[in-house]
Parts: C-alpha cells; sequence; structure tokens
C-alpha cells in the first residue's frame, strides 16, 4: 500500500525538521503538494537547482543549529555532488541534512532513456560519495521507525542522510490547488505559431519536459519530420548552451534555444556566455508559465524576476515579450531575422492535453538525424 505524504511530512515534522527546499521531480509530486500545502514560503524554498538546495539547507543549519530536507530527482546529484563533498561532508563541516531523492530510472522499472543510467548507478553513485542512506517502497512495513532511523543517524553523525524514494512510494495528497485564471494561450499552441512561422533552414533545440514533447506531436500531426529538431530530453537547464555551440560552430546557421523558466532559472550563468560570445546567429525563446509543469506544477521564481531586463543585462541584442496568439503571431517574424543574439519571452498558462504523448524516436536517433541536417551545408 502507498504511503501518505501527510504522515511522511508529520513524522519528519515530529523529529524537528520543519525547513525544506529542493527541485520538484514526478516520484515525489504529492510529498511536494504537501510541504506546499503545510508549510510556509520562507519554510519552504524551490531552489534554482540542487546544488542550490544543498547550500541554501547548510546556510539553514547554520543559522538554527536544526536539520533540513533537500528533496530532488536523482538527476540532480549531479548538481549536488560538490557542495555534498566540499560543504557538508563530516571531513569538512559536516552538517546534518535529510536528502529524499526520486529513483527516476530504477533497475527492472519502465522509465524514459534519459533516466535509466542514471537509475542504474543511483546506489552507487550515493555509496562513493559516502552518504548513509535507507530505500523506501509503498511495501514499507514500519515507515515511522525507518524515517526516526534516518533523522537520527544524520543529527547524531552531523552529516547527510539519503532517503530513496521508489516509483509509486507516496498515494495522492488530496489538498492539490490548482487555478486556471490564465486566459492566456496553452504552450502547445505557442509551439505551433512558431514552429510555422520559422525559415525552414532554421535549426531548432528544445528542453526537456513538455516542450520537446509537444514539439514532437506537432511534427507528427503536420506530417513532418524531426531531425531539424534536437530534443533535450534529459539534461535540465543546458538547453542553451548546447544551442550555443551549435550556433558558434555553425555561424551561417540560424539556431533557436526554446528554453523553460524553470530551467532557464536552475543555470542562469549560461546568460552570460551568450552575452560574452554574442553570437548573430542566436535565437532563445523562453516559454514561461512560472511552473516546473513536468514534475507537479510547483512554482518556479520566474515571477519575481525581471527577465527582460535579466536578459539585456546579459548582453542580448534584441528582447522581446507576448502573453497572447496576435502579439506572438506578429513577433516571430522580428525574432527571427534580425541579427541577434535575440531573445524572446512568451508567457504561456501551466496544463497540457492529457492524452500528450513521448518522442517515438530514440535520443541516439534523433542525434544522428540531426546532426546530419546540421552538418549538411
Amino acid at each position: 500500500m502507498s504511503i501518505d505524504p501527510l504522515k511522511f511530512y508529520d513524522i519528519l515534522a515530529e523529529k524537528g525538521i520543519d525547513f525544506f527546499t529542493g527541485v520538484p521531480d514526478s516520484l515525489l509530486k504529492q510529498f511536494c503538494l504537501c510541504i506546499d500545502d503545510k508549510v510556509s514560503e520562507d519554510r519552504h524554498v524551490i531552489s534554482a537547482n540542487e546544488g542550490n538546495a544543498i547550500a541554501l539547507a547548510a546556510g539553514y543549519h547554520l543559522g538554527t543549529g536544526k536539520t533540513p530536507l533537500v528533496y530532488m530527482q536523482n538527476s540532480g546529484l549531479g548538481n549536488a555532488v560538490n557542495p555534498l563533498l566540499s560543504l557538508c561532508d563530516p571531513d569538512v563541516y559536516s552538517i546534518p541534512l535529510i536528502i529524499v531523492v526520486g529513483w527516476r530510472g530504477e533497475p527492472g522499472v519502465k522509465d524514459e532513456p534519459q533516466h535509466i543510467k542514471q537509475g542504474k548507478v543511483q546506489l552507487d553513485l550515493i555509496k562513493s560519495l559516502d552518504i548513509p542512506f535507507s530505500i523506501i517502497s509503498k511495501d514499507e512495513q514500519d515507515i515511522d521507525s525507518k524515517i526516526t532511523e534516518g533523522v537520527e543517524r544524520a543529527i547524531l553523525a552531523n552529516r547527510p542522510f539519503v532517503f530513496v524514494i521508489k516509483k509509486g512510494t507516496f498515494s495522492n495528497y488530496l489538498a492539490e490547488n490548482s487555478s486556471d485564471s490564465l486566459k492566456i494561450m496553452t504552450r502547445e499552441k505557442a509551439l505551433e505559431i512558431m514552429l510555422n512561422q520559422f525559415p525552414e533552414d532554421v535549426i531548432i533545440v528544445s528542453t526537456t519536459g513538455k516542450t520537446s514533447r509537444e514539439i514532437f506531436e506537432i511534427r507528427e500531426k503536420n506530417g513532418e519530420s524531426h531531425f531539424k529538431d534536437f530534443l533535450t530530453v534529459g539534461s535540465m537547464g543546458h538547453c542553451s548552451s548546447i544551442a550555443l555551440g551549435i550556433a558558434i560552430s555553425n555561424p551561417e546557421r540560424k539556431v533557436v534555444c526554446i528554453d523553460g523558466d524553470g530551467a532557464l532559472i536552475m543555470h542562469m550563468g549560461s546568460l552570460s556566455t551568450v552575452g560574452k560570445l554574442h553570437p548573430d546567429n542566436f535565437y532563445h525563446i523562453l516559454i514561461n508559465n512560472q511552473v516546473h509543469e513536468s514534475v507537479g506544477g510547483q512554482a518556479t521564481s520566474a515571477d519575481t524576476i525581471d527577465i527582460p531586463a535579466l536578459v539585456r543585462a546579459n548582453g542580448y541584442k534584441n528582447v522581446l515579450f507576448t502573453s497572447d496568439e496576435k502579439g506572438l503571431s506578429a513577433q516571430v517574424g522580428e525574432f527571427i531575422e534580425g541579427n541577434g543574439p535575440n531573445f524572446l519571452e512568451v508567457k504561456v498558462k501551466p496544463g497540457s492535453r492529457e492524452d500528450l504523448g513521448r518522442p517515438t524516436v530514440k535520443p541516439v536517433d534523433n542525434k544522428k538525424a540531426f546532426m546530419n541536417y546540421v552538418q549538411d551545408k
């Protein structure tokens, strides 16, 4: 039987854990919804990336003496390794943390291609970091004792402790808050408008999550091939850097990066690299719905950022904004025809079709076809 996320939260709260931070994960969606519902905004911080979350939690411990909790998908461990080893490790500052990790790509459990390797090396990676851990599944008989043991080990040893969460562990949290008050276009509609207006020979690199899934389905619906699009199914936050690498190596080709707000925020420093290199064939689009939609709809910090000012400060040439279909249709031409680096922020409402599928082309096959297209001068 699945674990009630409220019970999981209550046990942690009883052990004195009152600060939560991290990057949302689909396997932890119900637990994160529970935290949203039970914890104030200054005690639940959705961070830019997992390394930021570890450092933020360490700061909370230094300021209070309490043990915080950090949650993440296992793909985020790469971002977290540096602060875990050089800040929180017992050989350095010896910081107690509870880390809750969603086990995507667990061996024997069907998952998407980008999670397979991460899931396969999951436990070995945690062992190599010399961090004690325990695995939690929906079949736990005594979840209270298991959580208590992990928290006490973290506190007594002044070190991080990891709970690895299997798929299907949490039951639904019923107090979900949803709103459809935004009467603006969907992301899929925005993508349709843009794809229909881009020049024939444009190169497209799209971010992880539903953006790439929708681009794939739009191509399928239109009877088009997929070789013009590099669908970045993993490596969240690095889409713009991938596109930048293609742009500077193919200066005669227009390269369009289609990004998301959560991904942009995760590795915001890449904006400065674009500004420094200033490629005139680089076109950066931000699809901004202000949430981490693919993993549960938790809010990003995009609503607090003056994104146009940020982008201009990093050296982009032309910066545009739109939130409606007419405005987008009118601005796509100006955006793509002028010399870059150009930036277009497209405000959309959260949500996607219930029947949205996933790419049926293997990532390595997408790569081969895409490279043939890019390198065919």
